[in-house]
């Protein structure tokens, strides 16, 4: 069926030189386009853009999906201000458990008044009958109460496990947080969703994503219940939205039971390869750095994975053709990660492989070198610089100067792709080009004043949302653009992003989403 976008300002891709009035779609894909009147190709629908900006469909190059959709229903802790606050949030929703569990997400002790962590003795003021488990907003750690901590048989003879801590106070009594690997201890016991539940947390993710004009995603550390969910979707034409599949790295055995190969699936659905953590997060100060925390001298962080057995482990996806995103947010963490790539280059030949480290947070010019003669992706999430108000409290003035350096690692010839980390952060392209552009300079933040040369400019934002990320995953020839032959997905906008001040970017609001050439989402 043909369908005519007619009535706006439509940029075909990133650079913002060409810009047409109308676009036509059939089966999915943009066959014409132009300026002034549209021509007229017999029945077609009609949709009236009203003067919107239009753009290639936007992405989110790394996103736990389905984790997010679940996430909805737990309990929202962006923005508390106090543990006392934090309490109250809990109590309001004590009537919403999932499976007779209490589950919230995105506190920030930094943000408190009490400028401590919660203990398990807050939230057992909050109830000691309920299991409760919130997790931090980086999600690395979590504070339970004492139910959740008796269910999961934690206390004082309970060993710290391999790449993760259990808090204690002094006298080895735990103390409710739980670091890294710990939290799998709680995690492990709490009820598993269904596929149902599986089911109506990606469709309801997948609305939140057209919302704000996403088209395109890559599923980080997937699950198989999330693959089969997706799958499901998928073939019964309901998954409205392109879905690209790395799956955390535990689960390389069913992968090979399944027959699943590297680039499996179609347009819709596709699989890639796998998800490695190695190390934690900077708010947590559990990234792994060279050198101690500067506001926690001692502390280096922690590696999840030894560098032998990260080795052992890129080996294995290696030898079975599958493409490489590893989390890496510590310095330390990003050189194993980058000097293995190399090795595995080197004795296995490069033959156009396109790893990635995610998230790239702490950097130095060596890693920012090595990386770009050896062809390695930086997934970056632009938000975190306003989010992550303390980096320069965490690792000092002089680290910060490499802290999401986004300008550096683009001059330097880095293929960077952008995301949000949902439910880390809200999955929010535009305030992610707003925070890439302005680097929170307006708000204040540290981070921003001081690396004001890292911002980068409007067009570049956008490519690292649309084209560039179209080549994290081997897509470049048929998304990320709006040129004849390639995907009809596109994002409606009600402001020019290229003539608006950069201030203003963040309040752009999405008016439509079209994804194959079907409106998705509209206000218009």
């Amino acid at each position: 069926m043909k369908r005519l976008f007619y009535n706006g300002w439509i940029y075909l891709d990133y650079k913002g030189d060409r810009v047409v009035n109308w676009i036509l779609s059939e089966d999915g894909k943009v066959i014409d386009y132009g300026s002034g009147e549209p021509k007229v190709y017999g029945d077609m629908e009609k949709v009236d853009l009203k003067g919107g900006y239009g753009y290639p469909g936007l992405s989110d190059c790394h996103i736990h999906l389905i984790k997010y959709g679940l996430s909805l229903l737990w309990i929202d802790l962006r923005g508390v201000k106090s543990i006392q606050e934090l309490k109250k949030r809990v109590i309001d929703r004590l009537d919403r458990d999932f499976h007779g569990w209490i589950l919230g997400r995105g506190w920030d002790q930094d943000k408190f008044y009490e400028k401590r962590y919660p203990t398990r003795y807050d939230l057992d003021e909050v109830s000691r009958d309920k299991p409760i488990f919130l997790r931090r907003v980086c999600g690395h750690i979590a504070v339970a109460n004492s139910k959740a901590l008796e269910l999961a048989g934690i206390d004082r003879y309970t060993p710290d496990p391999e790449g993760g801590v259990i808090d204690r106070d002094e006298e080895g009594v735990p103390t409710g947080i739980l670091r890294e690997t710990a939290l799998n201890l709680v995690k492990d016991i709490i009820p598993k969703p269904s596929i149902e539940d599986y089911r109506e947390a990606a469709i309801n993710a997948v609305k939140e994503l057209h919302r704000r004009g996403i088209t395109y995603t890559h599923l980080v550390s997937a699950e198989p219940e999330e693959w089969i969910v997706l799958e499901r979707l998928r073939n019964e034409g309901n998954l409205k939205i392109r879905v690209r599949v790395y799956f955390d790295y535990i689960y390389m055995d069913w992968i090979e039971e399944r027959g699943l190969k590297f680039g499996e699936g179609d347009d819709i659905l596709r699989f890639m390869g796998i998800k490695i953590i190695t190390d934690g997060s900077l708010g947590g100060r559990t990234a792994a750095l060279n050198d101690d925390y500067s506001d926690d001298p001692g502390n280096k962080g922690v590696l999840i994975i030894p560098y032998e057995k990260l080795r052992d482990i890129v080996r294995r996806a290696f030898d079975k053709g599958f493409q490489l995103a590893i989390h890496g947010i510590g310095d330390k963490a990003i050189k194993n990660i980058v000097d293995i790539y190399k090795e595995m280059y080197s004795k296995h030949g490069f033959n156009g492989r396109r790893d990635r480290v995610e998230h790239a947070s702490i950097l130095d010019e060596d890693i920012i070198d090595d990386m770009a003669r050896n062809n390695i992706i930086a997934s970056v999430q632009p938000q975190f610089i306003t989010s992550d108000t303390w980096t320069v409290d965490r690792v000092g003035i002089e680290r910060a100067r490499y802290a999401y350096p986004l300008k550096t690692l683009r001059d330097k010839g880095v293929l960077m792709g952008a995301g949000s980390d949902a439910p880390v952060e809200i999955p929010d392209p535009i305030y992610g080009m707003y925070s890439a552009v302005t680097r929170g300079v307006y708000e204040g933040n540290p981070l921003g004043i001081a690396t004001r040369e890292e911002k980068i400019g409007i067009r570049d934002a956008i490519k690292i949302y649309t084209e560039d990320a179209a080549k994290l995953s081997y897509d470049e020839d048929r998304i990320g653009r709006l040129d004849k032959n390639y995907y009809m997905d596109m994002v409606i906008l009600d402001k020019d992003l290229y003539q608006i001040d950069e201030k203003e970017i963040k309040n752009v609001r999405v008016l439509m989403t079209v994804v194959d050439g079907e409106v998705v989402y509209s206000v218009i």
